[in-house]
């Protein structure tokens, strides 16, 4: 992969990420929670309707996630637009590291939670947004 490649690559991490923020942050009012509690539902698979936004503590959360994950989205995008070109494999790195990180903690957090399921949906995501990330370009 060439270093070009990468750097589009990284528009579709940035996005894989941050397309989440939105979902859970509509999820902190009850009267849009519908799609947050959904993807919960499907990523608790199977769908069964047992996510239950109705809890203040759990739109908080809700909300909580909704911020780390746009912001986490959104600097994905800015080191791609301001950083990559002066360190691609460095940027690459760090998007590689924070994403072994987040597939680490969120699916073992998921199997001692009971919903062991989400850590094969968290490595679909995982190889969508690393992608090609994962072998150094070559330029």
């Amino acid at each position: 992969m060439s270093q070009a490649f990468h750097k589009q690559w990284l528009w579709v991490t940035a996005l894989v990420i941050a397309s989440f923020g939105p979902v859970f942050a509509l999820g902190s009012v009850l009267a849009t929670s519908g799609p947050a509690a959904w993807t919960l539902d499907l990523l608790s698979w199977p769908l069964d309707g047992n996510m239950d936004y109705a809890a203040p503590t759990t739109r908080f959360l809700s909300a909580l996630t909704g911020g780390f994950l746009l912001g986490w989205g959104v600097t994905i995008a800015l080191l791609r637009a301001y950083v990559y070109d002066a360190a691609p494999d460095g940027v690459r790195r760090a998007v590689v590291g924070g994403c072994l990180a987040w597939f680490v903690l969120d699916s073992a957090g998921s199997v001692a939670s009971g919903n062991a399921i989400n850590a094969g949906f968290n490595l679909i995501v995982l190889l969508l947004a690393v992608g090609p990330l994962w072998k150094p370009a070559r330029d």
